[in-house]
């Protein structure tokens, strides 16, 4: 019961957060509007106060999905993610207008200005709101000294980031027969656990995390019956240290807890799937638009220069292990090999053109209209050949966890250097784990900034 209470009172405190900003924010938008109307027009006709209440309700889930007013986000992140929410904001405000025939009733001008004043007025104020913001939690959280059971490294992992990420007084470390103490630098251990409830009460504890291993469970449920009358939060930190995790997560079943250990993002969000199918279709029907001239001529080049088709298909695993078709531009001459070979330096399979299209990754571009049939993202972890797949499989560690999502034509681990060949096992682990870590802190936001820095990352030496 009082865990229950501490979890709705800190999801009671991240809701004030966010409403208190984005009512703040919306309020500024909304006089902001009638005052722009009111001086150019002298009065706020009908259909500018319907474009205000629209405006407010598009903005909820826009700004829920871009994840604005998030307490963990420097500023500028923070000020990415509310360019993005104003954004999807304005999208939906044109939509309905598109919709409606009521384009034509509103001023140009007035709505130019004030789209661009209101992300300024907003951007301004989210400085101090955030700020304040974080002052106030951290306020609410100062007279909460906390202890913490176990002297093992779990346990010196979470002092570390309660001192640096939640700024909660920690007093000490209760040492265990089940944890002894690390030999390192540590908070300094006040007692032993036979003393924990008159420490508690000389030390006025507010909060007590719980850090043995899965292993004490009976003597974790013997302690928590012991502190239920103690007037203390208590708070069990699992040890799953030793497992590899994959987008985990805490939550409530209809009031059971449940710990997810293994959940791929776009099932474990709702809205998830939806969102980056949007974007990754949106952006690659307008880079299909916008490059055809591009694709055309490649095209053409490739014909004109090998025998053979246009396109090489390859067929490589995609979300969930389904085997799909990946396109890309031939950049080697028509050959059988036995077995699946990667490209290396100084290949002789390749042909002029090919070098020339690998170098600079335009082979890669086809793979756009995989996007448009659902096969692939624009992110995503890249796919690999089957013969590939089954030979690391068995050498890394949670290797085809990597399918826990679509593959994507660009990721995280290629702007992180991860391009070319894969010659060695631990060229291919730092790959894994890199798209493990995508997938692990995938969000919208996350896709767009490895979109921006894809193009920076197109003439790597290791791409060839």
């Amino acid at each position: 019961m009082v865990n229950n209470l501490r979890i709705n009172r800190d999801t009671s405190l991240k809701g004030l957060t966010f409403w208190g900003q984005w009512a703040l924010a919306l309020g500024y938008v909304v006089a902001l509007l009638f005052l722009l109307v009111y001086y150019q027009q002298g009065t706020v006709e009908f259909y500018y106060r319907v474009c205000a209440i629209v405006t407010v309700l598009a903005s909820v889930p826009a700004y829920t999905w871009c994840g604005v007013y998030a307490k963990k986000d420097g500023y500028l992140t923070g000020l990415g993610r509310l360019f993005m929410g104003w954004l999807l904001t304005l999208a939906a405000l044109a939509f309905v207008g598109f919709a409606s025939k009521a384009g034509e009733l509103f001023s140009r001008e007035i709505i130019l200005v004030w789209a661009v004043t209101s992300y300024i007025g907003q951007a301004l104020l989210y400085v101090p709101l955030q700020g304040f913001s974080k002052f106030y939690q951290r306020l609410l959280q100062s007279d909460h000294k906390t202890l913490i059971v176990g002297t093992g490294e779990l346990a010196l992992e979470l002092a570390k980031k309660l001192r640096t990420l939640e700024h909660l007084p920690l007093v000490g470390l209760i040492s265990t027969d089940a944890t002894p103490l690390q030999q390192m630098s540590a908070p300094r251990v006040v007692g032993q656990q036979e003393e924990l409830l008159e420490l508690i009460k000389t030390h006025d504890i507010r909060r007590l995390y719980i850090t043995l291993p899965l292993s004490e469970a009976a003597q974790i449920e013997a302690m928590y019956i012991n502190l239920l009358d103690a007037n203390v939060d208590v708070v069990w930190v699992p040890d799953l240290n030793s497992l590899m995790l994959l987008n985990h997560s805490v939550r409530d079943v209809d009031g059971l807890p449940a710990i997810y250990l293994n959940e791929s993002p776009l099932t474990s969000q709702p809205t998830a799937a939806l969102s980056k199918s949007l974007l990754d279709k949106s952006v690659a029907l307008m880079a299909i638009v916008a490059l055809s001239p591009l694709l055309l001529i490649i095209a053409l080049a490739v014909k004109l220069t090998s025998p053979g088709p246009v396109l090489f298909k390859q067929d490589r695993h995609g979300w969930n292990g389904k085997v799909i078709k990946v396109w890309k531009f031939r950049s080697m001459r028509v050959h059988h090999d036995h077995e699946v070979k990667q490209a290396s330096r100084n290949d002789s399979r390749i042909t002029r053109v090919g070098r020339f299209i690998r170098r600079t990754s335009i082979d890669e571009l086809p793979q756009l209209f995989n996007v448009m049939q659902g096969h692939m993202a624009l992110v995503g972890p890249r796919p690999h050949a089957i013969a590939h797949n089954d030979y690391y499989s068995g050498k890394i560690l949670a290797y085809m966890a990597r399918h826990r999502i679509k593959p994507g034509i660009t990721g995280l681990a290629q702007i992180n250097g991860c391009r070319g060949e894969t010659d060695t096992i631990d060229k291919m682990q730092k790959r894994v784990e890199i798209d493990l870590k995508y997938i692990n802190n995938w969000s919208l936001w996350l896709d767009i900034k490895i979109l921006i820095k894809t193009p920076f990352t197109l003439l790597s030496k290791d791409i060839y």
